[in-house]
């Protein structure tokens, strides 16, 4: 514990953002570049160094924060990034898109704001790509043996990652055009910009890892004929059924699902479009959903120069202190969030719900019909004399997601086995009922949070380490059910 007193003489301080009126002008990160470093050393000085670290069971990666945290307060940036990257094949990925449940289980949270662990994440990866901190670790020896994994999201890249580094030939197969899954195409960037995903693939490509893109297993190439080629398949496909909104009128023009809207603008930002086919420019934008989705979707209609922009949410607003009964320290609270984008302006509006919509001759949709609801006995009921109509140019849903991708066939092909939530069923290793076959992430945990799809890809390497060789020295796995309370 480097600072005994720095929780006590230094209070929370957080990164600053640039002006609202500038940076929806354009589609950079949305915080000033540089204005961490003069401050983290003291953030992390906030740090307790606790008998029992919480934050260690707040984060499924199990992150040695007490640790990286006295390495930053001293400036020790090389130590600092080592002890980060013990746990955390990209902490530039969770120190910009994870909502910290490590900060809601930190023990100065019970009666303090918490230690900023996310912000000293994020400056000492950064810190360590400027000094060339991260290198390519080349396995020393090759096993022989080869591993197909699909999907290039959080889980599947961690996955990849980890088995290369154990000596195994990796081979990652992603149908988009670009590697990075939803990192690449669901992410907008202003929340993390695409250099850095760049950056750690040409490190992985480095150490050995091969990326085979524009190709989709159970089309173009037969989850059959894929199992034969190699040793073993990690599936990571993510969970990308969206939920629909079955109510009259969804078949009229300029509704669309987040993830046909938000990749669009992402790929202009690639530099595939001049101009998105897309856009939100000019039209009154309707999100439907209220979580972080919905909230991209927000900030990239703001930056599409919107006339309005209206997010609706089913449930009532959350309050904006933990229960202290119902959502105890050191659980993750469900609080009301003001992101980046709710900053930048529109309406939010809760305990709503469509019910229909109306749409003009040409058949595109011009207003959402909505009415108030509450909770009575336990269930959602319309509140009487609250219908009323706002107008809606645009309409994305973002409503969840209800399981793994079932058109392609791969599930099919393999002979997976779904649980009851549509997910891929898994045992405590990791494995399918698929011989050979393992699943990570989404795929099989359900919509989660990116700490846990990068959790899940190091557990399941190594259960794949293990299943080829007989003993594996990758860390030890978590379990699909372990801190289940905590996220």
């Amino acid at each position: 514990m480097a600072d005994p007193k720095g929780f006590l003489n230094h209070g929370r301080e957080l990164a600053r953002s640039r002006p609202v009126e500038e940076r929806v002008r354009d589609w950079n990160e949305v915080y000033v570049p540089g204005s961490l470093l003069p401050i983290i050393s003291k953030q992390a000085s906030r740090c307790m160094d606790c008998g029992i670290p919480f934050c260690h069971n707040g984060c499924p990666l199990g992150n040695l924060i007490p640790e990286w945290n006295d390495y930053a307060y001293r400036e020790d940036w090389a130590a600092a990034s080592e002890r980060l990257h013990a746990t955390n094949n990209f902490p530039e990925f969770t120190g910009r898109l994870c909502p910290a449940p490590c900060e809601s289980a930190c023990v100065l949270g019970i009666n303090q704001p918490p230690v900023t662990i996310k912000n000293v994440e994020v400056s000492i990866i950064d810190k360590a790509w400027e000094t060339g901190d991260v290198a390519p670790q080349i396995p020393e020896r090759l096993s022989g043996k080869t591993v197909a994994v699909i999907g290039s999201g959080p889980a599947g890249l961690a996955a990849a990652q980890q088995l290369t580094r154990a000596g195994h030939t990796v081979a990652v197969y992603e149908r988009a055009d670009r590697i990075g899954g939803l990192l690449r195409y669901g992410i907008p960037e202003f929340k993390m910009e695409k250099r850095h995903i760049n950056r750690r693939i040409e490190q992985m490509r480095a150490e050995g890892t091969r990326f085979r893109t524009g190709i989709e297993i159970g089309r173009d190439l037969k989850a059959t004929d894929l199992k034969k080629r190699y040793d073993a398949v990690v599936l990571a496909v993510g969970a990308t059924t969206a939920r629909d909104l079955p109510v009259p009128g969804r078949e009229l023009k300029g509704i669309y699902q987040a993830m046909e809207y938000l990749p669009l603008a992402n790929k202009v930002q690639e530099g595939d479009y001049v101009t998105t086919p897309i856009s939100a420019e000019g039209k009154h934008v309707v999100v439907i959903g209220g979580g972080d989705t919905g909230a991209d979707c927000v900030g990239t209609a703001h930056r599409q120069g919107a006339a309005s922009v209206t997010q609706l949410e089913i449930m009532p607003r959350p309050g904006e202190e933990r229960h202290p009964t119902n959502q105890p320290w050191p659980t993750f609270p469900m609080l009301y969030k003001v992101t980046s984008a709710h900053e930048e302006g529109g309406e939010r509006v809760y305990s709503v719900s469509t019910t229909h919509f109306e749409g003009d001759e040409d058949g595109n949709v011009q207003w959402l019909h909505l009415t108030e609801v509450e909770f009575i006995d336990g269930k959602l009921t319309q509140k009487p004399g609250t219908e009323r109509k706002i107008p809606a140019q645009l309409v994305t849903l973002a409503m969840g997601f209800t399981g793994t991708d079932r058109d392609n066939g791969l599930v099919e092909q393999f002979g997976l086995e779904l649980d009851e939530r549509g997910n891929i069923a898994r045992d405590a290793d990791f494995r399918t009922n698929v011989p050979g076959v393992f699943v990570a992430g989404d795929a099989g945990r359900g919509q989660s949070l990116i700490v846990w799809a990068i959790a899940e890809g190091r557990s399941a390497a190594r259960g794949v380490d293990r299943a080829l060789t007989g003993t594996s020295e990758l860390p030890a796995p978590i379990r699909p059910t372990d801190r289940a309370l905590m996220v």
